[in-house]
């Protein structure tokens, strides 16, 4: 199964879950306070049998809307906050970018897309890994980065739990990314230069420490 379809069932799993968890905390509050199903259907505005088949899970469509009502008839109140989790769907122009800098770095690496960090559960994967013996890179793309400071954090963490030797964060050259890379001091973690660095690399060496590539 392609990478992104794992992802969509994983997503529709998690929905499924989520809201067998919620209609179970809804039933068990209701009857803990002794509110009657009927009750608490006419003050949500839904009909009785609705409000049964949420309490069970069993209403894949209800509305974020229909939730908060039936949440705050019985003395509730819901909350959402979504965190990171695995990785985002890539769009063409990241693709693109990508295959450029595969196509920049050479043919002396054994490269791997979309490769798990080795940590069971985590469900964090670098783009791409290219390696030697001896030699571990992570490659990281952003066509389009907004937070330069929480990007770089991110991916010293990815390093870490990754257990790679070296970090390649690839950028689209444009005036967009460049001006961000002005605006922010990288150099702790990025102590290379890019060009520098990609040159090593498609010598078939080690860049000799992280970098920010743009291509």
């Amino acid at each position: 199964m392609p990478a992104i379809e794992r992802t969509m069932s994983g997503a529709r799993l998690r929905a499924e879950r989520l809201l067998r968890e919620v209609g179970r905390e809804l039933r068990a509050t209701r009857v803990s306070r002794g509110l009657s199903q009927r009750a608490v259907a006419a003050v949500a505005g839904i009909s009785q049998a609705q409000l049964s088949m949420i309490e069970r899970g069993t209403s894949p469509s209800v509305r974020l809307e229909t939730l908060t009502r039936m949440a705050a008839a019985v003395g509730l109140e819901p909350s959402i906050k979504l965190y990171p989790s695995g990785q985002p769907i890539r769009d063409k122009a990241h693709l693109e970018m990508l295959a450029r800098f595969r196509k920049a770095a050479g043919e002396r690496w054994r490269w791997a897309s979309e490769v798990p960090l080795p940590i069971p559960g985590d469900k964090r994967a670098w783009d791409r890994t290219m390696n030697r013996p001896g030699l571990s890179i992570g490659v990281e793309g952003e066509t389009r980065p907004t937070d330069m400071q929480e990007l770089q954090r991110r991916l010293l963490l990815k390093k870490r739990d990754g257990r790679v030797d070296r970090l390649i964060l690839v950028l689209a050259d444009t005036e967009w990314c460049r001006r961000l890379i002005r605006l922010n001091d990288l150099s702790e973690t990025f102590l290379m230069p890019g060009k520098v660095a990609l040159k090593a690399i498609a010598d078939g060496r080690d860049p000799g420490g992280d970098a920010i590539v743009l291509i």
